[in-house]
């Protein structure tokens, strides 16, 4: 089971510099990503924004957007059920373990959490500071 953080979700889907890798990772594991709905909130924001500040042309975050929904209907990554009451328990508990000594950001303590609770083989993302919280509850990154 593969969870991914919005940076790597970002990187998927939009041209940068980790693009590349990220469709090589999906490839060669071949299993669809499991989101939780803050992955949506997060990633659809994170395009929105980048439109917004124009890094991307007018009409290119709902393009992308698009094809991440495509990509949902062909089964390349669904939703959890894990409850919201308990992803905030887990981050809570994450949190208090790692951002004092590592300074997460709690979004990144929220994914970290969701990738713990669906018990996830790995941890997709682009962002290096989340794999020091996400190996303290025995992710793989």
């Amino acid at each position: 089971m593969l969870c991914a953080d919005t940076s790597f979700l970002f990187s998927l889907y939009r041209r940068d510099i980790h693009s590349a890798e990220a469709r090589r990772r999906l490839i060669e594991t071949e299993s669809p990503l499991i989101l939780s709905p803050l992955n949506l909130l997060e990633f659809g924001n994170a395009l929105r924004l980048a439109e917004f500040r124009g890094l991307m042309a007018g009409g290119d975050a709902k393009k992308r957007l698009k094809g991440f929904e495509a990509d949902r209907a062909a089964g390349r990554w669904h939703l959890s059920e894990v409850s919201l009451a308990d992803l905030v328990a887990e981050a809570i508990q994450i949190s208090g373990a790692n951002t004092v000594a590592g300074g997460h950001r709690a979004f990144d303590i929220l994914h970290v959490a969701h990738a713990h609770l669906v018990t996830s083989t790995e941890f997709l993302s682009f962002d290096f500071n989340q794999f020091r919280p996400a190996k303290a509850v025995g992710l793989n990154c």
